[in-house]
């Protein structure tokens, strides 16, 4: 026993600061997950918008992640997400690997950004380009690959897409104006309504993250350096 602890005092103390250093960010990124599975499943449908086209906030905790730990944990975290929910699918998986690219693209091209712009203003660009790659990325990529998929994997026939689609709104009348009157303005809408409310709660929960481990949460929210306050508020 002796000798054993005499092995745990001889690791370099760098070496236990990084372990615990990772073991808390893998917990962060499960915590994360675990919101946002939840948000996933609390979607709800839009005016103006077909049914197949449903608001979640799942993005809001990826997104947190993405300016926290980069872009290549917001894409796990979202990757991780849509496998926990694929199970219960109504769209035969369809639907889950639209919304792992949908996030994919957008908090991974906002997460990568905010690496170069971690200021306020910097989190605002990141936020915007993240939209607007989401927008443009889910656009084409419905166009080309999706909607055939929810033909021949999920079986709904076309027709009936476009019928729902034009029910909810009567300037849907074939592929193109799908794209253009539903998915570019429900991106849009989905990714500036996340953008916001990640905006307005990114600060605070980033002192805690980035807290030390074993650091109480009053002294970590009072933590944050001069230096770091002055770059989030510019």
């Amino acid at each position: 026993m002796d000798k054993q602890m005499d092995n745990l005092n001889t690791v370099p103390s760098n070496t236990r600061t990084k372990n615990a250093k990772m073991n808390r960010k893998l917990a962060v990124l499960a915590m994360l997950t675990s919101m946002a599975v939840t948000l996933r499943i609390l979607e709800t449908a839009l005016p103006l918008m077909p049914d197949f086209l449903k608001l979640d906030l799942s993005e809001i905790p990826v997104l947190i992640g993405a300016f926290a730990y980069g872009p290549i944990g917001a894409v796990m975290m979202e990757l991780v997400k849509n496998l926990i929910v694929w199970p219960s699918s109504h769209s035969s998986g369809v639907g889950e690997i639209a919304n792992f690219i949908a996030g994919a693209f957008f908090a991974g091209s906002a997460g990568l950004l905010y690496q170069f712009l971690k200021t306020r203003r910097g989190a605002l660009i990141s936020m915007i380009v993240g939209t607007l790659v989401m927008t443009v990325g889910t656009s084409l990529f419905n166009y080309y690959v999706l909607l055939n998929l929810y033909v021949t994997v999920a079986g709904y026939p076309w027709p009936a897409i476009l019928e729902m689609a034009a029910k909810a709104n009567p300037m849907v009348t074939d592929k193109e104006t799908l794209i253009l009157w539903a998915f570019i303005p429900f991106n849009l809408f989905k990714g500036t309504l996340v953008s916001v409310l990640t905006f307005l709660i990114y600060k605070p929960i980033s002192k805690l993250i980035h807290s030390e481990p074993g650091e109480s949460i009053n002294k970590a929210a009072c933590k944050d350096s001069d230096e770091s306050r002055m770059r989030w508020y510019e």
